[in-house]
């Protein structure tokens, strides 16, 4: 906990961009250093250092996590991208490790591809990664490549959302926006969920990113979709380098969404830890210029607390208080500023 607020940590991937695990393709090199150049524009001044050409095992993520950081819980989240990895960026097997050492604090979100296995197996990995391995929510990376799949696409994506459905999972992710490598940026827009929210209204679509560039289309579909939850994934992080643009985003989403359905997600280990993000969220306020000409509205404590963890915990069906209990959590103190 922070300054008394539960932490719920919706995303956090376990990455392996060893060169033991890259793929032998001449465009592999240049999406690996995109990836990390992308990830500087995130980070803190002190991560700017951190090697990401390796693997990062069970013992870092969880000091990076939850020691270095008043993060309560965490869902670590498979990241299916084939091409450019021999066992993906962030792998199946590394991330159910990370959920399988800490079951109390780890929640498992497991990712398929169809483009790589084909949908057949893809819909049978959808089942062992629930049944088996203990998924509670599928992660999806549909646009990554110009060959990508539409989220609305009768034959190959609704019969992963229905397997989804069968087997106990109604809480569906996907990544929008910030496209890796040369991926087509069209790839990524956000709005092939609509149609998709519409026939799955029992199910539960989080959009990560807000979808970046489609910042404004994310935020006007999620306003319109009481289905759909925006996960302020590698939006936060921008409080550090470019604050004004995150409270306009903030306040934009608190405007037309409101506070129910947004969703905190630090991006470690590819953003660093967390602590420096959570402490700028909880000092951020909203300007009196925005409030005044845009008509936000001011950023609460019960805003705060929403966004940082009661949201996602609802979604997963987690008792803060009674976990609260377990942990014996105690809420760390804001840091005073120097």
């Amino acid at each position: 906990m922070i300054d008394g607020a539960f932490i719920f940590d919706c995303v956090v991937h376990r990455i392996d961009m060893s060169d033991a695990n890259l793929a032998e393709r001449s465009d592999t090199e240049p999406v690996i250093q995109s990836i990390v150049a992308g990830s500087r524009l995130m980070q803190a001044p002190d991560y700017h250092s951190l090697n990401y050409r390796r693997g990062f095992s069970v013992e870092e993520m969880y000091e990076m996590v939850f020691i270095d950081a008043p993060t309560d819980m965490a869902m670590v989240q498979v990241v299916p991208q084939f091409e450019w990895f021999k066992e993906l960026y962030a792998p199946v097997r590394l991330q159910h490790e990370f959920a399988e050492a800490y079951p109390d604090r780890v929640l498992f979100c497991g990712g398929v591809d169809p483009l790589d296995t084909g949908l057949v197996t893809a819909l049978e990995q959808i089942e062992y990664q629930v049944k088996e391995l203990g998924a509670c929510s599928m992660k999806f990376y549909n646009g990554h490549v110009p060959r990508g799949w539409r989220c609305d696409d009768e034959q190959i994506a609704y019969p992963m959302y229905e397997k989804c459905r069968d087997v106990g999972v109604n809480v569906i992710q996907f990544h929008k926006g910030l496209p890796f490598g040369t991926g087509n940026v069209e790839e990524m827009h956000p709005g092939d969920l609509q149609q998709a929210a519409r026939d799955f209204p029992d199910m539960t679509f989080v959009m990560h990113h807000l979808a970046m560039p489609y910042v404004d289309e994310a935020i006007n579909i999620a306003s319109r979709f009481p289905n759909i939850y925006l996960a302020l994934s590698a939006n936060f992080q921008f409080l550090l380098t470019s604050p004004r643009a995150v409270v306009t985003w903030v306040g934009q989403c608190l405007q037309a969404v409101g506070s129910d359905r947004l969703l905190w997600g630090s991006e470690a280990a590819l953003s660093g830890g967390p602590l420096p993000y959570l402490e700028a969220f909880m000092a951020m306020e909203m300007p009196e210029d925005l409030r005044e000409g845009y008509g936000y509205p001011e950023i609460t404590r019960r805003d705060r607390e929403k966004i940082l963890g009661l949201n996602f915990a609802r979604l997963m069906g987690v008792d803060v208080a009674a976990k609260q209990r377990e942990l014996g959590l105690v809420a760390a103190p804001l840091r005073q500023k120097t």
